[in-house]
């Protein structure tokens, strides 16, 4: 346990047209640092996590966190960028910084802002975490590269529509409990199932409900090292973290197995000294339903084809054995690419401490996050424990 969660911040996720990047970066970077209850003075570096790809004309945004206080001049300010997995990236690189002891606190931000970008420049901007020379003329964007893992499933473990429906039917209705969620509103198992002009399918068996939502958002967090963090309020430690990169073509890889969300979580659950029978809850990446149901397989809660059977049997819902996303997920919350892997940690740490409102459940001990970039490309996985 060297490094630990003192504070955080999260905007609402959204269509946030009064917001920009910069706007977005000073407003969390300012409300974290009052949550933890330190001053500008004592962040040693800042990490900013921002994909972009495109959705922003300002493509170098490190120095924007400096926009916040005057005192982070000359502080060391990098982004980091890993796909989908951008937040995590810039959580992992703060540990990092903590670890070699050239910081004691350190600030991270993650920031997207998608929606002002026109639709199909969304598509050709997400389809740039996949390999273009194999998935660069994919129809449907990234959602149709989902849709193609989807249909191989399918034909591998038999038609899982039933299972993808309850997937995002949980989501929605966690994301009701969820202030800072895009969509909060439970739609309920039927309207998932069926198509209809509301529910249109978008690629392979994906629907409009399998499919995360195009979303702004900031979140930031406030890293410290564990002494220091023992003298603050509050202390969510890093049990374990791991990070397995992944080949970038899916045809060098057995896709259906998410082979490299498997091996982090190995690694972070061995490094953890846990199981995944003692993790109190899981925010996982659901950027498409069908992401979740292998993702069951991937961190061993059932065997390989058999995913569904978490989600049929009640395993994953808030009252399961092993709640899956309470927060509502990528799939309710929404899923503003450089923001998405903070908002996990923050989410999480809120729920360790009791600081989780109406999303909170009961005396959650160890918590796990996965993250991802890419198909299982970027695979970041965090346990985390309240220590004080």
């Amino acid at each position: 346990m060297t490094a630990c969660i003192i504070g955080w911040a999260h905007t609402p996720f959204g269509k946030l047209d009064a917001e920009t990047v910069e706007s977005l970066v000073v407003r969390v970077a300012r409300e974290a640092l009052e949550h933890a209850g330190i001053e500008a003075k004592d962040v040693d570096e800042i990490v900013l996590g921002h994909f972009n790809a495109g959705f922003s004309p300002q493509d170098f945004t490190a120095s924007l966190v400096l926009q916040a206080n005057d005192a982070f001049r000359f502080k060391p300010a990098t982004r980091v960028e890993n796909a989908c997995a951008t937040g995590s990236a810039a959580v992992h690189q703060a540990i990092k910084t903590i670890e070699a002891k050239r910081a004691r606190i350190t600030l991270v931000v993650g920031v997207e802002q998608m929606t002002r970008t026109p639709g199909p420049e969304i598509g050709k901007n997400l389809l740039k975490a996949s390999y273009l020379p194999e998935d660069g003329e994919t129809p449907a964007g990234f959602a149709g590269v989902f849709g193609k893992i989807a249909g191989m499933y399918f034909q591998r473990h038999g038609d899982q529509s039933d299972a993808l429906a309850m997937i995002a039917a949980k989501n929605h209705k966690n994301g009701v409990s969820n202030p800072y969620a895009q969509m909060r509103k439970d739609l309920g198992f039927e309207f998932c199932r069926a198509e209809s002009e509301k529910n249109p399918f978008v690629a392979g068996p994906l629907k409009r409900t399998d499919c995360s939502l195009v979303s702004d958002g900031a979140a930031a967090l406030v890293i410290a090292d564990t002494e220091t963090a023992l003298k603050m309020k509050r202390a969510v430690a890093f049990r374990a973290t791991a990070h397995a990169q992944d080949f970038l073509p899916m045809s060098k890889r057995d896709i259906l197995k998410f082979e490299g969300c498997a091996h982090a979580w190995k690694e972070a659950l061995k490094t953890a000294g846990a199981d995944l029978s003692d993790l109190s809850f899981v925010e996982t990446h659901d950027c498409f339903t069908i992401a979740e149901l292998i993702e069951y397989e991937a961190m061993g809660l059932t065997p390989e084809g058999r995913g569904a059977t978490a989600i049929l049997e009640g395993w994953t819902e808030k009252d399961g054995k092993l709640p899956v996303n309470p927060s509502g997920g990528l799939k309710a919350k929404g899923h503003p690419i450089g923001a998405t892997g903070v908002s996990m940690h923050a989410l999480s740490a809120m729920q360790l401490c009791g600081e989780a409102g109406e999303m909170q459940l009961p005396d959650p001990e160890l918590a796990g996050i996965f993250n991802m970039g890419g198909a299982a490309v970027a695979n970041y996985v965090s346990v985390l424990e309240r220590i004080k």
